[in-house]
Formats: structure tokens, C-alpha cells, sequence
């Protein structure tokens, strides 16, 4: 397949910019990656922060999730249309927002950070949710940033109360003859009796539809979406789910996590607070969420641990490493940045792990623990959401590798960590982003670190080369 230019647009840019946090300068480098040719530059305003950043994979047209704007832009990083969503006045103590009641809390200019943008390919629109009114999203046509919706007058339209940028992360299942779905989740920030920290939602082809982000499924016991018990803050005072990346595979979609618990260090009767990655993983088409399933995730080398969840993407294996590891070229590959060790969240270390899990073994250890505990073997082991340990129970039935759940046994926790395979370690400059394709049969992937640096780790070359990649 033939590189297009503005595949290097996406690769780069994107790169660029989380590296550098909340810079407002984007770059984009030619398809030479040439040091002595200059980068194309765009500035965004000086009071902006960028947040988030999508390519339309068919133009090749960039849309820039900003501090009180939304961009699109030009393969070539020229602006093609802006559309303004801030400020406004707000209060992050109103609940519902003051636009639907009179909210007694006294209201000041507040920027609108851009916590979320995906492109609704099928409808042809851009999804943008921002901070304001406690996490409103607009839906925004493609061609000119035309507001088509921008529903607020129901509890479910108000995704997330967190005004960080990061906070949120979406993914669409699309549908050829019915409405997609929208699976969101989001940090609840001490608030879970407002928000659920993974829901599925409506996606409707009308923008205005009363019906838009309302739960796929809701009755009086049941929905389509997990909340925080509020017993889990009693355990954990400052508890909260934060996600990192999010995609589909198959029949299922993953979220990566990043969360608190609870552990006893070895020879000590008190505990301390850590922070555990863990993968979640759910049914497309599980409507009452029987099928969640949690698996702790990390990375380690030469008796290093990281388990810090930076940032993740998915691409395919390829042929050439496809054939290293042991795995079709279309299997799904999962790239992953940690940080050093697990007890800093806000402040991780700068020694980094860039590391590779198959997604087919995560699977199939999500398949060994789903018939185990069908076995009546162990208990649940998610002690954020049960609290107390509750036995598995026993049922005779067949679980293969796309078994959905029963009202029973569920949500499961996974207790065993499934470890990566390092691939380049980085101990000064922390990397924070990762993106990986295939290019001519070979896997290419690329690091963004804290500093703004760009970087190709060297066992892309190992791969190609015909050395052992791992060394």
C-alpha cells in the first residue's frame, strides 16, 4: 500500500502534540523524513491548549479539539473552517446545568475544554464534547463545522463532570442497517451518582433526536452501563477510573485503564494506595454489561517493572513480525507506553517501557478465567465494584472465545497480570504516545515523549533487519 502524505500528517502531528502536553503548535514532516527539509507549522491561539486530534480517513482532512474552538484543517495544516464553543458562563457544582434549570451556585467565564472527538463516519458528522454543562457534546457536520445537535435536556446527555482534557474516551460500533452505538467512558471525579464510568449509548441519524445518548438499554434493575458504588469511596476515598485508550476488535470493545487500589506490601500488615492498568473488555451487543471483564496489564524488563499506563494503540502485526511472533499478519497488536513502577499517577517516573501485547492471548486468558470461575472456582476478584469477595457460581455450559455473560458471575475480575513484551526502554525522556502501522509487510511504530521528541525505537529496525527484535 502506498503511503499517502496525509497519513504522515496523522502519524506525526498527533505525535507532536501529545508529546508536548498542551502546546498549540502542530508539525507535520514530509513523507521523507528528511532532517533538513523544515516541518509545516499551525499555531493555534495563544490562551488555547490542544486537546485531542482526529484525520478523516477519507479526505485526509484534520480536526483539532481545542481550548474554546474546534479546528479543521488542511492536509497541510492550513485552517479550513473554526467553529467556537467557548466560554461561557458555568458552575461545576450545577447539576443539571444552568441551561435546563436556574442553578442557585453563582456562575463565572468558563473555558470549554475539549474532552472528546470522533468521527461519526456513517452520519458524516464530528462528535465534540467538551467540559461546559457538565460534558455536553455538540454534533458538528464535516464539511463546514455546521452545528446539527447539541442535546441537553435530558440526565443522559450530560456525559461527564471532569473538565480535564483526557478524561473521556469514545468508541463507535457502527451498524449498516440500524443506529451505531456509542460506548463512552469517563472518569466520575467523586461523582457517581451522576455519572456511570462506562455506558452504552444511542447514536441516532437524526443529530436533534429526543432519543440521542440515551443507554441502548435502561429499566429499573438493569442498564446499559457500570457506576462506582458509593461504598468503593469508603475503601478508597479518592477512587476513580481513568482511561487511557479505547478501540474495537471483533465482537468486543476494550477499554485500557488506569486506577487506584489497595495492596499490603510484602511483610506489612498495613496497606498502601497503588495504581494497577487493566484492560476492560465488553460485548458490542451485551445491552445489560454481563459480559465486563477486567485483566491487569503491565510490562517487565531486566527485573524493571512498569505498570503506569501512558497511552496505547492498535494495529495489526504484519508479515514480518507477524511471523516473529508467531501470529497472522491481521491479528491485532496492542502498543503500550508505561511508566516506571506504580505509585505515581500525577507525577510518573521519566523510565518508560514500550511494550507489545497480542490481543488473541489477552482473549484467550479472559477465556480460561471466565471457565474457571463458571467452574465455581475462586470469586469474582473486583473489589472496587463488589467490594466484599463474592464466590463464583457454578453452571454447565459451553464458553467459547466470544461468550457474552449470564446475569451471573458478573462483572468479573481477572486477578492474574498478562505481561507485554518490552520492545525499547527510554530512561530520561518519558514517553507518553505511541502509534504503530504497517508499511510493505513491516511493523513501524513511533514514540512521543515528554519532552516533544519524535522517536523510531530501534527494534523496528531489529524486525526488518532479520535480528532477534526482542535483544
Amino acid at each position: 500500500m502506498k503511503a499517502m502524505p496525509w497519513n504522515w500528517t496523522c502519524l506525526l502531528s498527533h505525535l507532536l502534540m501529545v508529546g508536548m502536553g498542551s502546546s498549540t503548535l502542530l508539525s507535520r514532516q514530509p513523507p521523507s523524513l528528511s532532517q533538513k527539509r523544515s516541518f509545516v507549522t499551525f499555531r493555534g491561539e495563544p490562551t488555547e491548549g490542544f486537546n485531542h486530534l482526529v484525520v478523516d480517513e477519507r479526505t485526509g482532512h484534520i480536526y483539532l479539539g481545542a481550548v474554546n474552538r474546534i479546528y479543521k484543517l488542511s492536509s497541510d495544516l492550513k485552517v479550513l473552517v473554526t467553529h467556537q464553543t467557548g466560554p461561557d458562563d458555568d458552575n461545576p457544582k450545577c447539576y443539571p446545568p444552568r441551561i435546563v434549570q436556574t442553578c442557585n451556585e453563582p456562575l463565572t467565564s468558563t473555558n470549554n475544554v475539549n474532552k472528546m472527538l470522533l468521527i461519526d463516519y456513517k452520519e458524516n458528522r464530528l462528535i465534540a464534547c467538551g467540559s461546559l454543562y457538565q460534558g455536553i457534546c455538540k454534533l458538528l457536520r464535516l464539511e463546514d463545522l455546521f452545528k446539527l445537535g447539541e442535546p441537553f435536556h435530558k440526565k443522559e446527555h450530560y456525559l461527564s463532570g471532569v473538565n480535564e482534557s483526557g478524561s473521556v474516551f469514545g468508541v463507535i460500533v457502527s451498524y449498516s442497517n440500524l443506529d451505531d452505538k456509542l460506548f463512552i467512558a469517563t472518569a466520575v471525579d467523586g461523582k457517581p451518582e451522576y455519572f456511570p464510568t462506562i455506558s452504552s449509548r444511542k447514536l441516532t441519524k437524526n443529530s436533534e433526536a429526543d432519543g440521542m445518548f440515551a443507554y441502548v438499554f435502561h429499566d429499573e434493575f438493569v442498564a446499559s452501563m457500570i457506576k462506582i458504588p458509593s461504598d468503593t469511596f469508603t475503601v478508597i476515598p479518592d477512587f476513580d477510573i481513568y482511561y487511557v485508550y479505547g478501540f474495537s476488535s471483533g465482537n468486543f470493545v476494550y477499554f485500557l485503564t488506569l486506577q487506584p487500589e489497595m495492596v499490603s506490601p510484602p511483610g506489612s500488615t498495613t496497606k498502601e494506595q497503588v495504581y494497577t492498568s487493566k484492560l476492560v473488555r465488553l460485548c458490542k451487543e451485551d445491552t445489560a454489561f454481563n459480559s465486563y471483564v477486567e485483566v491487569p496489564i503491565g510490562c517487565e524488563r531486566s527485573g524493571v517493572e512498569y505498570r503506569l499506563l501512558q497511552a496505547a494503540y492498535l494495529s495489526k502485526a504484519g508479515a514480518v513480525l507477524g511471523r516473529t511472533l508467531g501470529v497472522h499478519p491481521e491479528d491485532d497488536l496492542l502498543y503500550t507506553v508505561f511508566s516506571k513502577g506504580q505509585k505515581r499517577k500525577m507525577k510518573s517516573l521519566d523510565e518508560s517501557a514500550l511494550c507489545i501485547f497480542i490481543l488473541k492471548q489477552i482473549n484467550d486468558r479472559i477465556k480460561e478465567r471466565l471457565q474457571s470461575c463458571y467452574r465455581g472456582e475462586g470469586t469474582l476478584d473486583l473489589a472496587w465494584l463488589k467490594v466484599k469477595d463474592i464466590p463464583c457460581s457454578s453452571a454447565l455450559l459451553t464458553i467459547d472465545d466470544n461468550f457474552c455473560g449470564l446475569d451471573m458471575n458478573a462483572p468479573l475480575g481477572v486477578s492474574e497480570m498478562v505481561r507485554g513484551i518490552p520492545v525499547f526502554t527510554e530512561d530520561r525522556d518519558r514517553m507518553t504516545s505511541v502509534i504503530a502501522y504497517v508499511y510493505k509487510n513491516h511493523s513501524l511504530a513511533f514514540v512521543g515523549t515528554k519532552s516533544g521528541k519524535l522517536k523510531k525505537p530501534s527494534f523496528v529496525l531489529s524486525v526488518v533487519s532479520g535480528s532477534p527484535w526482542w535483544s
